[in-house]
């Protein structure tokens, strides 16, 4: 990660068209875009654009992944609850670097996400599924 300001969020859904809870999911965190202008959201669809997710498995929806720069702050499923997320951005824009740093070593699991690269290579991907 970049020292001085923390460099902007990206969030990433992954979901379904199929998936009734995506579908109603997907205004709200299109939504969201407006309330934090800084950060990135995608909707990726796992299936329409699965060689974006690479080898990932997705179990439940929603699924998140957040991330800043090069460092992966969470994975996994989330309520689909508009209010969650909020805070989990809240909290991840306010986070300091270091502390960031501490948070994402504090885990054997967000270790592992630190090394995994099909991760890393759809937090820095930025396409046609970005809203906006």
């Amino acid at each position: 990660m970049e020292s001085g300001a923390n460099p902007a969020l990206a969030v990433i859904c992954l979901c379904a068209e199929w998936c009734g809870t995506c579908r109603d999911y997907r205004l709200g965190f299109e939504g969201l875009r407006k309330e934090f202008p800084t950060v990135t959201f995608r909707w990726v669809d796992i299936e329409d654009q699965a060689d974006a997710i690479g080898d990932l498995d997705v179990e439940n929806f929603p699924t998140l992944l957040i991330a800043r720069s090069d460092v992966i702050l969470f994975f996994g499923t989330m309520l689909p609850h508009l209010g969650h997320l909020r805070r989990a951005v809240e909290t991840f824009l306010a986070q300091p670097e270091a502390e960031s740093l501490a948070y994402v070593s504090s885990s054997p699991e967000r270790k592992a996400w630190q090394n995994d690269a099909d991760l890393r290579n759809l937090a820095a991907t930025r396409d046609e599924s970005e809203i906006g």
